[in-house]
């Protein structure tokens, strides 16, 4: 069974920064894609990142691009995202995702972790 569970999350001050975790299970962590997605309060979901780690390869949105860095550590089957300069923009609920086809597209989802950017 596929899981994922994140981690890290909370208040931050604007220009601060925080790193989320993804702990996952169930599958061959190191092949797989992997991404972040988040939805802001009202909106809908907006693809933050994808990794594809085994062959060196990562793509962000344009909103968190140069602030924002994917990663993994295969030894812990864990996916990172750090996050700095973050603004109130930011604030939303982040899921980690597994990876299907392309950059956004995911096919098992994490329960979500809540940023909130705010003074």
């Amino acid at each position: 069974e596929v899981q994922l569970a994140e981690s890290g999350g909370g208040l931050v001050q604007p220009g601060g920064s925080l790193r989320l975790s993804c702990a996952a299970s169930g599958f061959t962590f190191s092949k797989s894609a992997m991404g972040w997605v988040r939805q802001a309060p009202g909106k809908g979901l907006e693809w933050v990142s994808t990794i594809y780690d085994y062959a060196s390869i990562t793509y962000y949105a344009d909103s968190v691009k140069g602030r924002f860095t994917i990663s993994t550590d295969n030894a812990k089957d864990t996916l990172y995202l750090q996050m700095n300069s973050l603004v109130s923009e930011d604030t939303a609920v982040y899921f980690c995702a597994k990876g299907r086809a392309g950059p956004g597209d995911f096919d098992y989802w994490g329960q979500g972790i809540q940023v909130t950017v705010s003074s």
